[in-house]
C-alpha cells in the first residue's frame, strides 16, 4: 500500500481496488473523488447484527437479526402475488413476505429449511412480518457466528451497494495506519470542549467500525463522544467558511451613504406613529453600516407586525438622499405591490420616485420602467423575482433590500447584488425575515451576516388569543364568525390542504366559501386563492381592506403582507397540516387594530403527538422566537431555513439541535485557531466541504 508516498489520502479514488471508471463516476455523484473523501463519508445509521433476537420478543419497528426454521412456504394470489414463508424458532413465529421472487428462491425457501434474516419488523394482516428481508440459508446442525461489530449504513447512490461501500471504506481505513496521512488541524488552544480531546483518527476508526462493546444506544442516537468529536470539527470548518465569506466581502468597496439627515427626519415627522426603541436601535446599526465604505451585510429579524417595513423605508431613503438608487425585492406580487404602495405613500411626498417591476406588467409598461431606471429617473424599484432579469439595469444602485430572504435562492440574491457592481464596489445589502431564527441556527447559518433583532411590537398591536378546537365543533365556530361579522368585525377563514396540491387547496377553499355563504346568507363573503389572476386577487384584497367584505375565505396566499386593522378573527382549517412558522405568520394577519383579536386553530381528529405539540405551542405563546425554537426541535434546521434555498451545506454528522453546546464555543474556537494556526483554516474547510460551499459570495 502506497501509504507513505506524500499524502496518500489525496490520491484519486481509482487507486483503490475495485474502483474502475464506472464506480468512480458513481462515487463522484456523492462528492467522493479522493481516498480521503471516503473517510469523511460517514454512516447515516447502524444496524445491529451482533445478536440474534428470539421471534417471541419482536415488536413492530425493530430492525433485527433473527433465525428459525420454515414451517410453510406458499405463493398467495391477491392484488399482488406474494411468496409467504412462515418462520418459527420455538419462541414465536414471523412471516417473511416477498413480492419479487424467482423460481430458484421459491425452491430455496422451502419447508424445513433453516434461515437467518435481517430486516424491519412490521405489522402484517395476520401476524408480524418482514418484507424482503436480507436472508441466508443455514445448514442444519451448524453454528454460524453473528457479526462482531455494528454494521454501518452509508448514504449511497444508484448502482453502489452497501456491501461494496463497506469494502471501499475498509481499504481507505488502512491508510490511517500511516501517522502522517491525516494530520490534526485543530491545535490544542482551539479544543474548547471535552470531545475535542479525541484524535481525529481515533474518531474515524470508531464511527466506521464500532467495536462490539460500544454503548449501542449512544451510537444510534449519534451522541457518542467520537461522533461529537467529528461534529466539533465539522462545525468549526463551517463556521470558518462563513467567516471567510465575511472577510472576502469586507475587502470589497461600497458607496458611502452619508447624508445631512434632513429627509430622514422629514419622514419620521410625517409618520402617524413613533419608532419603538427596538426599531431605533436597529436603525442605528444600519446607519452605522451604510456610512462605511464596505458593503453592509445585515439580517434584520422581527416578529410578524414588529415594523420591519418602516426600517427598510428609512434605509432606502438614506440611499436615495445620498444620490444612489435602491431596490426592494419581495417573494410574492401581492407583498411586493403592498410595499410599492406603502413606499409611494411615505416617499413620494419627499420628491422620491418609486417604480414597480413585476411579471404581470405588459411589455410596454416594463420597457418604460426599465428606460426610466437606467436613466436614473426611478430612485427606488420595488418588485419580485422579475428584478433578476438581465434587462433590469440600474444607473447607480446603492442598497438592496430583500424581504423574507429565506424564500430566495442564493444565486438570485447574488444576481441582484451584482447589478450594482462597479469595479470592486458592491451595493449594501439588507435582508429581512419575519421568521425568527433561533440563536443556535443564526450562529451557524448566518455567521457571515450581522444580525439585528426588532424584539418588541408597536404599542398599537393587540395580543391575539388562540384556541385549539376539533372540527366536530364546526357549527359553533361558524356561529362565532357570524357574531363577529354582525359586530362589524372582519374575519379570515383559511383553508389548508397538503401543499403539493394547489388545485385541491383551491377546491377546498371554494367548497368552504359555498358552505359558509349558505350558513351565513347575511354576510358579505369573498374567496381568494392562488389560481386566480393577480388582478382579480388584488381587487378582492383591496375590497376586504376597504371593509366591503365581512368574511374572506382564502388559501395560504394571505400568509404574508396584507394589513387589515379591522380583521380581528381568523379561523384556520386543518391547522395540523401546517408548520409552526407558517401558522404563526398566518395568525399575524389579525391583531393589527385596536380591538382584541382571536385565532381558532381547527383540527381533524385524531391528532398525532407531533400535531398536538405544535398546536399547543401556538396556543401557549405569541412569541415568534419561542415558536421558532420549538419548530427547530420538531422539524429540524433544513425545514426551517429551507436548506436548499440558503445554499448551506448539509451536515454529515453535526446536529444543530443536539450539538448546541458545541455551537456555543465555535466563535471562540475559530478565534483561537486563526491566531495560532491560521493556515489550517482552508485545510479544514476543504477537508469537510471540498468545493461544495458555493454560497461564499452571497
Amino acid at each position: 500500500m502506497a501509504a507513505s508516498k506524500g499524502n496518500a489520502l489525496t490520491q484519486p479514488i481509482t487507486e483503490l481496488k475495485g474502483v474502475g471508471s464506472k464506480v468512480a463516476e458513481r462515487l463522484q455523484k456523492l462528492g467522493i473523488t479522493q481516498i480521503q473523501d471516503l473517510l469523511f463519508h460517514l454512516p447515516l445509521r447502524y444496524q445491529d447484527r451482533t445478536r440474534l433476537l428470539p421471534l417471541g420478543s419482536l415488536e413492530p419497528g425493530q430492525e433485527c437479526l433473527v433465525e428459525g426454521t420454515l414451517r410453510l412456504s406458499q405463493v398467495k394470489f391477491g392484488r399482488r402475488r406474494a411468496l409467504l414463508c412462515y418462520l418459527d424458532d420455538g419462541t414465536g413465529s414471523l412471516v417473511l413476505r416477498f413480492f419479487h421472487f424467482s423460481k430458484v428462491q421459491q425452491q430455496q425457501l422451502s419447508q424445513g429449511v433453516r434461515v437467518r434474516c435481517f430486516g424491519e419488523v412490521r405489522n402484517g394482516p395476520s401476524a408480524l412480518e418482514m418484507v424482503h428481508p436480507e436472508y441466508s440459508i443455514i445448514a442444519a446442525d451448524t453454528v454460524v457466528p453473528v457479526d462482531a461489530d455494528l454494521t454501518p449504513v452509508y448514504p449511497t447512490t444508484e448502482g453502489l451497494h452497501q456491501l461494496s461501500f463497506r469494502k471501499l471504506i475498509k481499504q481507505a481505513l488502512l491508510y490511517l495506519n500511516d501517522a502522517n496521512s491525516l494530520p490534526e488541524l485543530i491545535p490544542s488552544q482551539a479544543c474548547l470542549h471535552a470531545v475535542a480531546e479525541y484524535s481525529l483518527v481515533e474518531a474515524l476508526y470508531f464511527v466506521h467500525q464500532p467495536p462490539p462493546d460500544v454503548d449501542v444506544a449512544l451510537l444510534l442516537d449519534r451522541r457518542h463522544p467520537t461522533q461529537r468529536r467529528l461534529a466539533y470539527e465539522e462545525l468549526l470548518a463551517q463556521h470558518l467558511s462563513l467567516r471567510q465569506v465575511r472577510s472576502k466581502m469586507q475587502q470589497h468597496q461600497a458607496p458611502v451613504l452619508a447624508t445631512d439627515g434632513q429627509q430622514y427626519q422629514a419622514l419620521l415627522s410625517a409618520l402617524p406613529f413613533s419608532l419603538t426603541a427596538a426599531q431605533q436601535r436597529v436603525m442605528r446599526d444600519i446607519l452605522t453600516d451604510i456610512r462605511l465604505a464596505r458593503p453592509m451585510q445585515r439580517l434584520v429579524q422581527g416578529d410578524v407586525g414588529s415594523g420591519k417595513t418602516i426600517v427598510a423605508a428609512l434605509a432606502i431613503l438614506e440611499s436615495v438622499a445620498a444620490g444612489y438608487q435602491a431596490a426592494m425585492m419581495a417573494p410574492t406580487e401581492l407583498l411586493a405591490e403592498q410595499h410599492f404602495q406603502t413606499f409611494e405613500n411615505w416617499l413620494a411626498p419627499l420628491g422620491i420616485t418609486v417604480g414597480w417591476c413585476a411579471g404581470k406588467q405588459t411589455a410596454a409598461e416594463k420597457r418604460t420602467v426599465l428606460a426610466q431606471l437606467v436613466a436614473g429617473e426611478i430612485d427606488v424599484l420595488v418588485g419580485t423575482h422579475a428584478l433578476f432579469q438581465d434587462d433590469v439595469l440600474f444607473q447607480r444602485l446603492g442598497l438592496v433590500v430583500i424581504d423574507e430572504q429565506h424564500r430566495f435562492g442564493v444565486h438570485q440574491r447574488l444576481a441582484l447584488r451584482d447589478k450594482g457592481r462597479r469595479d470592486n464596489a458592491f451595493p449594501h445589502q439588507l435582508v429581512m425575515t419575519a421568521t425568527p431564527i433561533p440563536r443556535t441556527l443564526a450562529m451557524t447559518a448566518y455567521a457571515d451576516l450581522n444580525v439585528s433583532v426588532i424584539d418588541e411590537l408597536p404599542p398599537s398591536r393587540t395580543a391575539i388569543t388562540t384556541a385549539v378546537i376539533p372540527d366536530s365543533r364546526r357549527n359553533e365556530i361558524i356561529e362565532r364568525v357570524h357574531l363577529a361579522c354582525q359586530d362589524h368585525r372582519q374575519v379570515y377563514w383559511v383553508c389548508t390542504l397538503v401543499e403539493e396540491s394547489e388545485h385541491l387547496q383551491c377546491q377546498a377553499a371554494e367548497e368552504a366559501a359555498t358552505e359558509l355563504q349558505d350558513a351565513l346568507p347575511d354576510c358579505r363573503i369573498a374567496l381568494v386563492h392562488g389560481r386566480m389572476k393577480s388582478l382579480e386577487k388584488d381587487t378582492i384584497m383591496a375590497r376586504f381592506k376597504a371593509g366591503e367584505i365581512d368574511l374572506l375565505v382564502a388559501t395560504t396566499v394571505i400568509e404574508v403582507g396584507v394589513d387589515v386593522p379591522n380583521a380581528s378573527l381568523m379561523v384556520i382549517e386543518n391547522a395540523e397540516r401546517l408548520g409552526l412558522a407558517q401558522l404563526h405568520q398566518l395568525r399575524g394577519r389579525v391583531g393589527r387594530g385596536k380591538v382584541e383579536s382571536h385565532c381558532v386553530l381547527m383540527y381533524h381528529s385524531p391528532l398525532s403527538e407531533n400535531g398536538r405539540s405544535r398546536l399547543s405551542c401556538l396556543r401557549d405563546t405569541n412569541d415568534g422566537f419561542v415558536i421558532a425554537q420549538r419548530d427547530l426541535e420538531l422539524r429540524g434546521p433544513g425545514e426551517l431555513l429551507g436548506t436548499r434555498q440558503t445554499g448551506l451545506p448539509q451536515f454529515r454528522v453535526a446536529n444543530l439541535m443536539t450539538d448546541q453546546d458545541l455551537i456555543n464555543v465555535m466563535s471562540a474556537a475559530a478565534d483561537q485557531l486563526l491566531v495560532v494556526a491560521p493556515g489550517n483554516s482552508d485545510a479544514l474547510i476543504t477537508r469537510w466541504f471540498g468545493h461544495k460551499i458555493d454560497f461564499g459570495q452571497v
